[in-house]
């Protein structure tokens, strides 16, 4: 299958995998969502995540995670740069998601950031996506 936006297409997939309170997710692999989700287990939004190796380019599969009361530990997952509209921001205009409880994604020339980790390198880039 093949999509115009990978990335919005694995954001929605752990969406609704969380929403139907199921224990992972399978997504087709590649280096920017392999990126995102190392990011997201570093923030403690996922469990774990694996590569599964197969004939095309890899499985990335999410085991997603939740708290006590079966709820998703996130809220929401918001893609902000589309393949339509690119939205760029400098390092000075990198957004604070709700006031610093959730995270921006950004694509940077060191690499995908968070973007706390954006502001201490001192680099902008593509606003990829956001998570609270």
């Amino acid at each position: 299958m093949l999509t115009t936006d990978p990335l919005a297409d694995m954001l929605t997939r752990i969406r609704n995998a969380n929403m139907a309170k199921h224990g992972r997710v399978d997504i087709p692999a590649s280096k920017m969502k392999i990126s995102v989700a190392k990011i997201l287990k570093k923030e403690g939004y996922i469990k774990n995540y694996k590569l599964i190796k197969d004939r095309r380019h890899g499985i990335l599969r999410v085991y997603l995670k939740y708290d006590e009361d079966n709820q998703g530990v996130f809220v929401g997952l918001k893609r902000l740069s589309k393949p339509g509209r690119r939205v760029y921001v400098n390092k000075k205009d990198i957004p604070f998601v709700l006031n610093g409880m959730g995270i921006a994604v950004l694509s940077t020339s060191k690499g995908v950031l968070t973007d706390r980790e954006a502001r201490k390198e001192n680099v902008g880039g593509e606003l990829l996506c956001s998570i609270w």
